[in-house]
């Protein structure tokens, strides 16, 4: 199997393209505003601060996608969903009613629902959750799973260091929820055991007093039965391991770390490999359904897995994309098939039309991060943007990084837009502007643009305009590209000779 990365709404990936019974392990972290506490949820009563639960409204409303999903497990569609799911759903509906949080269930139902069916009969199920409704997801994972002769395994409980000034009226929350189920009893599982610390830290674990014997080998006095006491030599204990038992103590992504992508819901490595070591064998089938920043994939690619990966915004599927890249090299990209992204005219067009509010500013993103081979920020400014979609930064000649405005736009263009773009760079004091189209730009457009003048700079082999029309078209046909080198790549290139200049140094001595 090649590794698959879809772009696009899980739940209709997983209905046309994932197979029954294909899939060995699969993990979720789904979207959830922790923010959000309990009781806002549960009463549904809509007066937080808006800006606090932006982004939970933005992806849960009782809307009517909401309803066709409701109904569709009224209705058990195809024959999928067990009675106990149908029950638990139409109970739920008169408890919490119409809301958020029932928006949020009926979508977690409809796509656990096909997860149960494309893993393997010795498959198994990790959902990432919070506290805030790790209580409801465990009762739907349990109508799914165990209504279907599978089983509820663990709790585990991912507990991670922080630090609260000051509590004021509760305890510091310090952990998540990670659910964990098999498709059957017979799931596979490969149990584990981690390296002790120190011997000192078996002998506390154990309660037990560090002696030495005669030749000064250090031991503990163990339980050998009929009231009698064994020495337990530590040497040999610590050799066996740690059992690892449901309390997971694994450090957040923190500022420093070197894995941070600066994703707000990354989760660290050490966790998925945790995961995927348990519950999958190297070529075993590994699946995301909401990839986010890749961290599942990236482990799974490292520990020799195939692996599947969905994720509904290009922002994630472009952060995924260049985590491979900067962590196998670029010859990582071939052995992937990207599924969704716009081939051609027709798919782009599709793209830019899509009424979905959840994937209204797709085609904006998708533009400028393919036009930038992934190396563009996007802009995530809320309200007025000032006509910009994306930014760049490279090298100008004063060694002070230079801007890179870009703009895209899938609707009529005339040349007033490019009057627009070239007071946003005066504005932001910006070398160079991109404007990306869907429609071909008018004679009046290209003139005002070469108007602009050109960008000379030292570090470019030949000046360029100022401004620039790129059509969607010559990004699709003529595979055309941002050719110029960012400063972020130019960063990365010191710091690989640097490492180079390290290790000879290293070997030298």
């Amino acid at each position: 199997m090649v590794n698959q990365l879809f772009y696009g709404d899980n739940l209709e990936v997983l209905r046309k393209h994932i197979k029954d019974e294909s899939v060995d392990l699969c993990y979720i972290d789904p979207p959830f505003n922790s923010k959000r506490n309990y009781n806002q949820i549960y009463n549904n009563i809509g007066k937080e601060d808006q800006a606090q639960a932006q982004a939970f409204i933005d992806t849960w409303t009782w809307d009517d996608l909401a309803n066709q999903g409701l109904a569709e497990i009224y209705e058990n569609y195809q024959g999928k969903f067990t009675h106990q799911t149908i029950d638990l759903i139409a109970g739920l509906t008169k408890v919490l009613g119409k809301g958020t949080l029932l928006a949020y269930l009926v979508s977690m139902t409809l796509r656990i629902v096909e997860i149960h069916r494309v893993l393997k009969p010795t498959g198994s199920f990790y959902l990432h959750c919070d506290p805030s409704a790790s209580h409801y997801l465990k009762i739907v994972l349990d109508s799914i799973f165990c209504g279907s002769k599978g089983e509820f395994q663990n709790e585990i409980i991912w507990h991670y260091s922080g630090w609260n000034a000051q509590l004021k009226s509760s305890f510091s929350s310090r952990h998540d929820n990670i659910l964990f189920y098999s498709k059957q009893k017979n799931s596979n599982f490969n149990s584990f055991t981690l390296k002790w610390d120190s011997e000192e830290e078996y002998a506390r674990l154990r309660k037990q007093k560090i002696h030495s014997d005669e030749e000064g080998k250090r031991y503990v006095l163990s339980d050998g039965g009929n009231g009698k006491r064994v020495r337990r030599y530590l040497e040999e204990a610590i050799k066996y391991g740690k059992p690892v038992d449901d309390v997971w103590n694994i450090d957040k992504i923190n500022n420093s770390s070197k894995e941070r992508l600066g994703y707000p819901t990354q989760k660290p490595e050490a966790l998925l490999e945790r995961i995927i070591q348990a519950s999958s064998n190297e070529g075993d089938v590994i699946l995301d359904a909401y990839c986010g920043c890749g961290t599942t994939v990236s482990v799974s690619q490292r520990l020799n897995r195939k692996w599947i990966g969905i994720d509904i915004t290009y922002q994630s599927i472009s952060l995924i994309l260049k985590r491979l890249e900067d962590s196998f090299g670029k010859n990582v990209l071939d052995q992937i098939q990207l599924n969704g992204i716009p081939k051609d005219i027709e798919s782009a067009i599709a793209l830019a039309h899509k009424k979905d509010d959840r994937t209204r500013k797709e085609f904006e993103k998708w533009a400028v991060l393919t036009y930038t081979n992934n190396r563009a920020t996007i802009n995530q400014k809320k309200g007025s943007d000032r006509g910009i979609d994306g930014i760049a930064y490279f090298q100008g000649d004063h060694d002070e990084p230079e801007k890179i405005i870009l703009q895209v736009k899938s609707g009529k263009v005339k040349s007033g837009d490019i009057r627009d773009l070239q007071g946003t760079l005066t504005l932001e004091n910006s070398a160079i502007g991109i404007f990306i189209t869907l429609q071909e730009p008018t004679k009046d457009m290209i003139q005002t643009a070469k108007a602009a003048g050109i960008y000379q700079s030292r570090y470019m082999s030949q000046s360029c305009d100022k401004i620039q029309i790129i059509t969607i078209r010559e990004m699709l046909t003529d595979k055309k590209r941002l050719d110029v080198r960012l400063s972020f790549e130019v960063l990365k290139s010191a710091e690989k000779q640097k490492e180079v200049g390290v290790r000879q140094f290293t070997l030298d001595i």
